[in-house]
Formats: structure tokens, C-alpha cells, sequence
């Protein structure tokens, strides 16, 4: 399975799916901000990562209002904050076979 989880109004996240014709090579496409990521979906990321915490965004707008910067989280928060809130997800995320690309990485892709 070749796929991108991205956010559709990330200028970083567009201009990698055209540097690598995201489309024209018929990768499917979620935007993360209008199709929810799942439980599974997001199992099958960590799965892959190694790790919740390689998923998770500090870079969200979100971060620091929540005060998440003064503690320490466990796998099961970033977790649970990555499906409650699409930005805390790091991305683009993309998925090619048994293979995980995570933020800039998906232009090796």
C-alpha cells in the first residue's frame, strides 16, 4: 500500500506531494484534517515508527496552550493527544509497503 496522511492547507505538505507526484504515481491521499485517522491507522503508523512519540508534532499551535511542554508524556499520551487532535501529528506521513517516511523524509519516497 503506497499513502500519504497530509493536511491539505500545509504549504510543506504540498510542496512535497508535487515534488514527488503524489498523484500522477496514484498514491491515495487522507487529509488528515477531513478524514479523522483511526485507532488502526495510527497503530499501524507506530508499528512501523517504532514509536508513538516519532509521530508526534511539537511543532503543533496546540502544544504549548496545552502546557504539554512542562511534562513528561508517555507513549500512550502521544497517543491519545495524536488522535484527539490531527496537528499533533507529524507530517506528511507516508506509508509505502512495509516502510515508514515521516515529515520531510516522504520526498525519498
Amino acid at each position: 500500500m503506497n499513502k500519504i496522511y497530509h493536511l491539505s492547507t500545509c504549504n510543506t505538505c504540498k510542496k512535497i506531494l508535487e515534488e514527488i507526484k503524489a498523484k500522477e504515481r496514484g498514491i491515495e491521499l487522507q487529509d488528515i484534517k477531513t478524514e479523522k485517522i483511526t485507532p488502526g491507522q495510527l497503530d499501524e503508523m507506530h508499528t512501523l515508527a517504532g514509536s508513538y512519540e516519532a509521530l508526534f508534532s511539537r511543532r503543533s499551535q496546540k502544544y504549548r496552550p496545552m502546557g504539554l511542554h512542562e511534562k513528561s508524556l508517555t507513549e500512550q499520551d502521544y497517543r491519545d493527544l495524536i488522535l484527539q487532535e490531527y496537528s499533533f501529528l507529524k507530517r506528511p506521513v507516508g506509508i509505502a509497503g512495509n516502510r515508514i517516511y515521516i515529515g520531510a523524509e516522504v520526498k525519498n519516497m
